[in-house]
Order: C-alpha cells, then structure tokens, then sequence
C-alpha cells in the first residue's frame, strides 16, 4: 500500500499541487536558454561594441524558432508515445538535444565578433526549446481544470521569469569571468538536472515513467488521438479560422513586438547610454526576471481570478502604452543610471503579466483534440512578434534612432488594447452560467 501511494503521489491527473509545481518547474528551465541567449549574450556583445544590427542580427536568429514552432504543435498531435503520456516523451526528447547543443555550442567557443556562428548557436538550442514549450503548454491544456488556469498561467510564466533571471544573472557574471564556454556548459547542466525530474513522474495513472518501464497509454488519450493528418488539419483549420480567433491573433502579435523589441534594446541603452557593463546590466536584467517571477506567481494570477483575463489585460496594456511614451519622450534621460533601472524593472514584470492576463483566453479558445497545435499557433504568432520587434530594432537607425522602437512597439500595443476593447472574447464558464441565470430570471419576471 505505501508503494502503491508514493506511486500516486507522482501523478499529475491526481494532485493540482504536483501539476502547478511541474509546470513552474519546467518553465523554469525553458527561461534558462532565454535568459542565456536574449539576455546575457546580448548584454556581452553589446558591452564589447557590437552594433545594434549586430545585437538585433543575433537576437533575431535566436527568436525565429519561436516564431517557427507551430509546425511543433502538429507533429506532436500527431505523434506521440502515449504509453509515456501525450507530452513527456517530447519534453524528455528536447532537452536532451539543448543539452547536446550546448555542449557543442562550448566547444565552438564563438568570439563576439562571430555573428553568425552566435546566432547559429542561439537558433540550434532555441529549435530545441521550442519543442519543449509547445510540449509542456500541450501539457498544460491537456491536464489542467478550468479553476487552476490563471492560477497555473501566473505559476507558468512566473517560472520562466524565474529561470530568466537566474540563467541571467548566472551566465552575465560567468561569461564575464570565464568566457561564454563555461556559462554554456552550466546552463547544459541544469537542464540535465530537470531532466532527472521529469523521468520521476507521469502524466496518468498507469502510464510508464520510461520507455522501457512497465505501463500502458490511458484510455482518455486513446479516446481523443488523431491518427490521420487530415483529421488533424481540419479541426485546427475549423477552430482558428472562427472569427473570434483571427481577432486575437493581433492582440498576441502586440505583446511579442514589446519582448523582442525591448529584449535587444535593454543592453543598448545600458551600454550605450548608461555606461554599463555586461555583468551590470544581466543583473539588472536578472532581477527584473525575479521581480517578474514573484508578481506573476502572486499577483498575475490572482487578479486573473478575480477580475477576469480581459481586464487584468486592457489595465497591463494601457501600463506598457504609458511606459513607451514616457521613454519615447524622455530619451535625455536615459544617461540616468535611475531612469535605466526604473524601465529595465518595469517593462521585464510587465511583458510576463501581459502573457499571464492573456493566456487563459488562449486556453479557452482551443478545441482539445488539438490543443497543443491550436495553442502552439497562437504561441508562434506572439513569437512572430518577437522576431519583428528584434527585427525593427536593427532598422532604427533609418527611423531617426533607438527611441523610434517605442513608438513601434506603443503602435503594437494600442492595436491589442482596441481589439480587447472591441470584441467578446471567451471568458470562464461560470460568467456564462451567471448571465443565463440572469436571462431566466428576467424572462419569469412579470411585466
């Protein structure tokens, strides 16, 4: 009996605390190659001269896989080893190759100079990452309830703020001591450490724990597996095509410009303007990603329950309006170590509360069958905004300078703000249990 409880207490089907700590958990080590290659590197080539194209040329090849994986989400609908569960086997899988990657990435030792070859890097261990996001977001729409989603998004994407910080911090004082080989090498090694962890439990009772272990795929994975690629192409085709999910596309492409514009202007502003060097500005970098971890995990998610996603969302959307105008306006001060410290703290915690507020109405508008690829696709398109605010920092220097990247990014913005503003988007059931309550009771109610 004790055995067969230890086995139970393993499961995420049977304990909300063991899914939102695996979710945390995984997040974490998805944000160590962000904070890795997004901040620290950045930070690195930025300090040592590179140009902003330079800066942006790298940035850019770092965030096209994110901005690629929606093909992810159908290959893992497709296939999967549902004896290990629909997602663990993928998770496990990715990992492996960052690690790999990794490993390769050191013994290549890149100078900064080596734009190319960074960019190569960045781009082969992000591949591998996205696998891993598209898989645990799979993850998380297949098992968790309705009640745990704001709950669960700011324990998400919390850990990855988490995982950011802490791979920046580390890698920004690593790289400055013992070169980019060894923070390579660290942050291989921590992802190894994860995978130790996710061979320790399972999806559903019954399943194995590793390919060769004893166990069986759980009947409600069986039930809802698309075998055919066109079964699978026609209910993705049919959810996203509604009207409702093309108007939300914009609003997620909004958020990805604010992240890939600012992820490259950071170090910019700190080096340049600032006088800042590599190690300074990952810290600083690092302790926006902890800040940001904390508030998502606390605030982002409550406020989601008790206010709702849309308008948690419209207040986080007004707020990264308001901070775009005050840079745009106030470049003059940029020099003040203050005004860079109060933006970088800003903007970090903002960008992850953004995604918090959003993503249950995310959640809410994919059809399980094909959650991951659903899901995936809305993902990708916030990447795509990643990839052209990263892109559009390379260009500013034909649009009058760096401050121009706040007006593009305000631009994106406001875009998502009119959409929220403008169309009903789904909210939680009980919202429309309540308003047909309402109805009822009207419709009784004699004239």
């Amino acid at each position: 009996m004790a055995v067969a409880g230890s086995s139970n207490a393993w499961i995420l089907e049977n304990s909300q605390r063991l899914r939102l700590f695996t979710l945390f958990i995984l997040y974490v080590g998805q944000g160590m190659p962000i904070g890795l290659f997004w901040f620290a590197i950045s930070a690195w080539m930025a300090v040592n001269g590179a140009s902003a194209a330079d800066v942006g040329t790298v940035a850019a090849l770092t965030a096209l896989p994110w901005s690629l994986k929606l093909v992810n989400g159908f290959i893992m609908d497709r296939y999967t080893f549902l004896p290990m569960g629909r997602r663990r086997a993928w998770i496990l899988g990715a990992q492996f190759v960052m690690i790999a990657c990794l490993v390769a990435a050191a013994l290549i030792d890149p100078a900064v100079t080596d734009v190319t070859i960074l960019g190569g890097i960045g781009f082969a261990v992000n591949m591998a990452t996205t696998f891993q996001d598209v898989a645990v977001d799979g993850l998380a729409v297949d098992i968790m309830t309705e009640e745990e989603r704001a709950r669960g998004s700011g324990m998400m994407f919390g850990g990855q703020a988490i995982g950011v910080g802490v791979a920046t911090a580390i890698c920004g004082f690593v790289i400055e001591r013992l070169g980019a080989p060894a923070a390579f090498l660290i942050v291989a090694a921590l992802i190894f450490a994860l995978c130790v962890y996710i061979a320790s439990f399972r999806e559903r009772g019954g399943e194995r724990s590793l390919p060769w272990s004893a166990g069986q795929a759980h009947r409600r994975n069986l039930e809802i597996q698309l075998d055919a690629w066109w079964p699978l192409l026609k209910a993705t085709f049919h959810s996203m095509s509604r009207a409702v999910s093309l108007l939300w596309i914009p609003c997620l492409f909004g958020r990805g410009m604010l992240y890939g514009a600012f992820t490259g202007a950071t170090p910019l502003i700190g080096a340049n303007y600032a006088g800042w060097d590599t190690s300074e500005i990952a810290s600083l970098t690092a302790t926006g990603g902890l800040l940001a971890g904390v508030l998502c995990i606390t605030l982002g998610g409550w406020l989601g329950d008790k206010f709702g996603a849309k308008r948690i969302g419209l207040m986080w959307l007004a707020s990264g309006i308001a901070l775009c105008a005050v840079m745009y306006f106030g470049v003059g001060y940029w020099s003040n170590s203050a005004v860079f410290v109060a933006f970088v703290c800003f903007w970090i915690p903002l960008d992850m509360l953004i995604t918090v507020a959003l993503l249950p109405i995310s959640m809410r508008l994919c059809d399980p069958t094909v959650a991951a690829t659903q899901f995936t696709i809305y993902m990708a398109v916030s990447n795509f905004g990643i990839s052209f605010g990263a892109f559009m920092l390379g260009k500013t220097d034909a649009l009058g300078g760096l401050p121009a990247i706040f007006l593009i990014v305000g631009a994106g913005l406001a875009g998502a703000l009119t959409l929220l503003l403008t169309v009903q988007y789904p909210r939680r059931p009980e919202y429309y249990e309540l308003r047909k309550r309402r109805e009822i009771l009207a419709a009784q109610k004699p004239a």
